[in-house]
């Protein structure tokens, strides 16, 4: 049996991806994944350096497995991600114990530097200055065989001024819309139904080779890939959203109506002096427009309070913009100084109990918004795509989630604090009939079901499904978990062509569980977040796509 390994991921959508890399990466050189309650012979952590909090962090994970690597003298621990690229050697420094530091650009190096590390029994640490390989050429190991995310473009052109991202990550570097289809139809075929492509800023997609409208004419593309029910998109910078894109969306089935786009403040002082690019006027017409093309379109956002110079003025545009764009959930984040960035050093700081009492109060305005959305939700009847993960009491109780096509969190099954405040109670025999359902069901699967409660973070379906569709995602979950363990996984996948010219014969195309807030006690990246698998012994029933439901 191979090296045992573990990959911690702290920080955006763009990390996650990375994670999925690394992971790939880690078992095509043999490595073998071990649960979290075991001790590998590798963790690696994959970093974020948004956040003020983000460097305690990590140095508090690795003074807390010290004692682990003292006592298990063959185990390596390695430190990527934004982090790494900032501190470089710092790590190693106050942390001796680390084997390899490695950077944002240089992914495909880890295997060999672990080995040097091994073999020369000192640290290895490895930054480099500009990407080397564009992380989908390399292979990954999907967390989810029914959702995939595809890198777009990588690095960021903005000079938000909060925002530490494009000194890591780099100038905005754009995949070819071929090579981006091609990885597509590839996860498709391997069992997906779900993408979502990711870029710093996707709607500047297309510039790097001349073609300012190509991220519309990708979503159309997507469109046209048979078995892809579901194409979501991460993250839109308000300044460059398009009346082409919002058309897209509209008139293409399977891209979803939601949409996750970073407003950061509703004063137009304040996004001056983070250098947005836009101002709130154009950010509310945005919103009316894309919900005058998809009028049940679920739209999220970012916000930061308390930013350098932020008045109380400013902080209440901030809460009309709220008020007027009723957003159905928001990322919520205290604004911290972030070493390397000019705000940093920005006059008028914000006193901490200023920006704490604020935020308390944007808090309860958007929980009082998103409950008002979220009930207006019950009595709908939604498709939901079942996933790990999505509620943490799952297990215990026996329900399940995932997520309806507009992006809210759903929970399928019985819930007690549902009933309890809505009034409505069902019989332990009709629950029991339910759970008996829902028990045949498996992530990947896709169901119809009615909504019969709303929080302001998750919706409750507690009756029986409506209808209940295998998928083979589904089939490759279960398949998962019939295997021996420590079995490497089916869907570690060959990478995909990167930056370049298009592949051949392609033609180019015209939030996690119950109670949890999704706000932070940091700032918000002001922009975020294969071949097939080789055959197998599982035999697949093919079961037809309907085309998507608006």
């Amino acid at each position: 049996m191979g090296r045992s390994y573990q990959v911690r991921t702290f920080g955006c959508q763009m990390n996650v991806h990375d994670s999925e890399r690394i992971s790939g990466l880690l078992e095509s050189a043999g490595y073998v994944p071990v649960d979290a309650g075991e001790t590998p012979d590798l963790v690696v952590f994959n970093t974020c350096a948004v956040r003020e909090n983000a460097d305690n962090r990590l140095y508090g994970n690795l003074g807390h497995l010290y004692p682990t690597k003292r006592d298990n003298p063959g185990m390596q621990i390695a430190v990527g991600g934004c982090l790494a690229q900032k501190d470089r050697g710092t790590i190693t420094r106050k942390a001796p114990w680390v084997d390899v530091v490695f950077g944002t650009h240089n992914l495909h190096r880890l295997p060999v530097l672990l080995e040097r590390a091994r073999h020369n029994a000192e640290a290895q640490v490895e930054i480099a200055e500009a990407l080397e390989v564009f992380p989908s050429t390399l292979p990954a190991r999907r967390a989810s065989h029914a959702s995939a995310w595809v890198s777009i473009s990588v690095g960021c052109d903005n000079t938000c001024t909060f925002c530490i991202v494009p000194s890591l990550r780099g100038k905005e570097r754009d995949r070819r819309p071929g090579d981006v289809l091609a990885e597509v139809e590839a996860l498709v075929a391997d069992g997906a139904v779900e993408v979502t492509l990711l870029g710093q800023n996707v709607n500047s997609y297309g510039r790097s080779f001349g073609d300012p409208g190509a991220f519309a004419k990708l979503l159309r593309a997507c469109g046209r890939i048979e078995g892809l029910e579901r194409v979501r998109f991460t993250s839109p910078h308000p300044r460059d959203f398009t009346d082409d894109v919002i058309a897209a969306m509209a008139e293409t089935p399977n891209v979803c109506p939601s949409l996750h786009m970073p407003m950061q403040s509703g004063s137009d002082e304040v996004l001056r002096r983070m250098r947005r690019s836009y101002r709130r006027d154009r950010y509310l017409g945005i919103v009316e427009r894309v919900r005058a093309a998809l009028p049940d379109a679920a739209i999220t956002t970012d916000i930061i309070v308390g930013f350098p110079g932020e008045t109380e003025r400013d902080f209440l545009d901030t809460l009309d913009v709220v008020g007027q764009a009723r957003f159905s959930g928001a990322f919520t984040f205290q604004y911290s100084p972030r070493p390397g960035t000019p705000a940093a050093t920005m006059d008028e700081q914000v006193p901490p109990a200023v920006v704490a009492e604020r935020y308390g109060r944007l808090v309860a305005l958007q929980d009082e918004v998103s409950l008002a959305e979220n009930r207006a939700q019950v009595g709908r009847t939604v498709e939901v795509l079942l996933a790990e993960g999505e509620g943490r009491k799952d297990e215990s109780t026996g329900r399940r989630s995932g997520r309806a096509r507009d992006g809210r969190l759903v929970h399928l099954g019985p819930d007690a604090n549902a009933s309890a405040r809505s009034g409505v109670h069902t019989s332990p025999a009709e629950e029991a009939a339910v759970l008996a359902e829902l028990a045949r069901l498996r992530p990947g699967d896709v169901v119809t079901t009615a909504i019969t409660y709303g929080a302001p973070h998750y919706l409750v379906a507690a009756g029986a499904p409506l209808a209940a569709r295998a998928t083979r995602a589904g089939d490759l979950w279960a398949a998962d978990r019939a295997a021996p363990a420590g079995t490497a996984r089916q869907s570690v996948s060959l990478g995909m062509p990167g930056i370049g010219a298009a592949v051949a014969g392609t033609q180019a195309p015209d939030e996690t569980h119950d109670e949890t807030h999704p706000h932070g006690d940091g700032q918000a990246c002001g922009c975020a977040a294969p071949a097939p698998s080789p055959a197998s012994a599982l035999t697949l029933v093919s079961v037809p796509t309907p085309a998507p439901a608006r």
